[in-house]
């Protein structure tokens, strides 16, 4: 055996991880058909393995330059690429030896396909095919992050055109979350048995469909109904969306890609936020046909929120489906393929053509078919055998729901729920908590200015101004007039209107309590039953009242709300960032950890919030240092479970933080205007728990996915 020895120190650190022992206890590791020995003093010397006749030379390198060929990186001591591709194969190859040795090792039919696809990936490498599909499930991710805003945005307006009454409004929040909740379980169950591709495409015609018949809707039962199938829809595209792009990625890569993937879902946030601002508040353009049709700018507002998934489902038509996916269901050819379709794309695109995808044969699981499905396929009608069909398929996502209580997948999947539910619980209890206390305060604010009138006595007066933060209490008012004028924020508590004339009249919060009412007309008014509550009507006449609630296009829009999404959206840009430049650097669990228990500290900065200000400011806080937390655990979430229950998984896990979710908004609304104590005490609590059992998580980050 022939020793050459090598000019350069190989950086033995960087190395250290990746060598196996021979009986002399000598270090070494493989590179290709070589080995480099390390002797005592640290220094390589490498032989040739097999040995090699002088002349022979290897077609790739042929006729190559020796200088023009040398790696730029060797006089630094650094490792080539190359090298530490072979390495980390080598530690792989050692670690199988050494499990197999222990009796731990499993079939190697069913081993061998990880290592085998891990290799694979490497040698596609990551390129133009990868930030193509990034930016696809991008856009169907922000879909569903600005799926979560519309409702927040739309209501203000909303309640007015349909007449929602505020037990109404509570049921459409609570039924947009549940119907995500039970999307992300059904398509995330669904995608590990019908394909990531199929089912995320299903997923956005849904959420397409249903938000566009939304935005006619007139009625409030029928708007219910279409966000509820739209919530439906939508709801499973984040456990797709992570597990499809996982299985294109090599494992450096994946830490950090799908950090960046995470931004998506701010853009959402920013994107919801940036078009309501613009959009809600401009009434004007609104008309409506008849008393029955109405159309105004909260509807255009849900018809750009649904540019994101259209754009999403047009990119993913033209997508692959996962090969990962096809080789666990014994689909070989077509995996393979798709891996030559990855490998010619990024190799093109770095200027290689000529490079040759070099895999000729990928080993597949052995998967067994339902014998009782391919019987019914040659037989029995047509409906028995969609009927069998989808039976066998819902009994198979429930038989993968229940594999996950097995004992290797037990306890991390409990300390996972964990997590998920008190990071969603403290999150999305803050974030309804932040925009009803900044309202709260709104309303106090303008409560204080509120002007009473006791015991005034107007007569054959013309009220031709508009009256605004009133409240009259025991008032008498005879033949007089109010025409042209807006009623905004009027109470009139056991006052007198006689042989009174209102015309053309529009009222916001404005209310008749315990008053009577003589010889009156109400001329072309909305004023009408729901605004007189115990009122005393004498000889009182409605003319061509306005009945139902309809938007008033000179009211203003409060604007605030808009703006503290769009800035609580954008605070978690620097966290997004850090958390993807480091996430494989320290680790997915000192990330998750670090985060929550830094986000915990944050919730206290809130007891200092008096002023409108305060609160926007200390929630910019709260996302910035919660959102690496997020990232982390969605990221650790698909690489701890095998491919063929990583949908199914996570799809449960997201369904668990859209539980928490509303559990915590009916919480922290409860305390809104009474103590924040309680509020900040539960999110503190929630943080805490959540981030130390967090750290009981194992690593991923050089974690092969099974």
């Amino acid at each position: 055996m022939k020793a050459v020895e090598i000019k350069t120190d190989l950086n033995v650190s960087l190395l250290q991880q990746c060598y196996v022992m021979d009986q002399n206890g000598v270090r070494a590791f493989e590179r290709g058909d070589e080995i480099i020995w390390f002797c005592q003093d640290g220094y390589p010397y490498q032989t040739d393995y097999p040995p090699q006749e002088e002349d022979a030379a290897s077609d790739a390198t042929e006729g190559a330059d020796d200088d023009e060929q040398m790696y730029e990186g060797e006089y630094q001591g650094i490792p080539h690429p190359d090298e530490i591709k072979e390495a980390r194969r080598a530690a792989r190859l050692e670690a199988r030896r050494k499990a197999r040795l222990a009796g731990q090792q499993q079939e190697e039919e069913e081993d061998n396909l990880p290592e085998q696809y891990e290799t694979i990936m490497e040698e596609c490498g990551h390129g133009r095919f990868q930030w193509m599909l990034f930016v696809v499930l991008g856009l169907a991710l922000m879909a569903d992050g600005v799926d979560g805003f519309v409702v927040g945005f739309v209501l203000p307006s909303a309640e007015k055109d349909m007449c929602i009454s505020n037990s109404d409004k509570g049921l459409l929040g609570l039924l947009v979350y549940v119907a995500m909740m039970v999307g992300a379980l059904v398509w995330g169950g669904l995608c590990d048995k019908m394909g990531r591709r199929k089912c995320l495409i299903y997923v956005l015609t849904i959420d397409l469909v249903f938000s566009f018949l939304s935005c006619f809707a007139q009625g409030y039962g029928f708007f219910l109904f279409f966000r509820f199938c739209s919530g439906f829809g939508i709801g499973g595209s984040i456990p797709i969306v992570y597990t499809y792009f996982t299985e294109f990625l090599q494992m450096d890569k994946r830490g950090e890609h799908l950090s960046w993937l995470c931004m998506f879902w701010m853009l959402g946030g920013l994107y919801a936020s940036f078009t309501a601002w613009g959009i809600i508040p401009h009434y004007g353009w609104g008309f409506s046909i008849g008393s029955e049709f109405q159309m105004h700018s909260w509807r255009l507002f849900i018809f750009v929120c649904l540019f994101p998934a259209l754009a999403a489902l047009v990119g993913i038509i033209f997508m692959p489906e996962s090969p990962r996916f096809l080789l666990e269901n014994a689909r070989h050819d077509e995996a393979w393929m798709i891996l030559r379709q990855v490998h010619d794309t990024n190799w093109k695109a770095k200027g290689e053509p000529e490079r040759v995808f070099t895999v000729t044969n990928i080993k597949t699981p052995q998967t067994q078919e339902d014998e009782f499905i391919e019987i019914q396929s040659d037989t029995g009608t047509a409906f028995q055998r969609w009927t069998v069909r989808h039976v066998t398929m819902l009994q198979q996502v429930m038989a993968n729901i229940m594999s996950l209580s097995a004992p290797e997948l037990r306890l991390q999947g409990l300390f996972l729920l964990i997590v998920w539910f008190c990071l969603a619980f403290s999150y999305h209890g803050l974030g309804v908590w932040f925009p009803d206390m900044i309202k709260y305060m709104q309303y106090e604010e303008y409560e204080s200015k509120v002007r009473v009138f006791h015991r005034e006595k107007v007569e054959r007066f013309h009220f031709n101004f508009s009256l605004v933060n009133q409240i009259h209490r025991e008032g008498e008012y005879i033949h007089d007039k109010f025409a042209n004028i807006e009623i905004k924020s009027v109470k009139f508590e056991d006052s007198l209107f006689e042989n009174c004339y209102f015309e053309d009249v529009k009222s916001t919060n404005t209310f008749f309590e315990n008053c009577t009412i003589k010889n009156t007309v109400f001329y072309n008014t909305d004023l009408w039953q729901e605004k007189f509550k115990d009122c005393r009507m004498e000889n009182t006449t409605f003319l061509h009242p306005k009945k139902g609630c309809h938007l008033n296009f000179q009211e203003e829009n409060d604007i605030v709300i808009y703006m503290v999404s769009f800035l609580g959206s954008l605070a978690v840009l620097p966290g997004n960032i850090l958390s993807a430049l480091f996430m494989d650097k320290i680790g997915r669990i000192r990330i998750i950890g670090g985060s929550m228990l830094a986000s915990s500290a944050c919730t206290f900065l809130l007891l200092l919030s008096f002023s409108q200000g305060a609160v926007i400011c200390w929630q910019c806080l709260f996302y910035g240092a919660s959102v690496a937390a997020w990232n982390g655990l969605e990221v650790i979430s698909v690489e701890l479970y095998p491919s063929s229950k990583r949908g199914t998984a996570f799809g449960i896990l997201n369904g668990i933080c859209k539980f928490a979710a509303i559990i915590a908004s009916f919480i922290f609304a409860a305390f809104i205007g009474i103590t924040k104590i309680i509020p900040i005490f539960l999110a503190f609590s929630a943080l805490v728990c959540g981030g130390l059992v967090a750290l009981k998580l194992p690593e991923t980050r050089e974690k092969i996915l099974s």
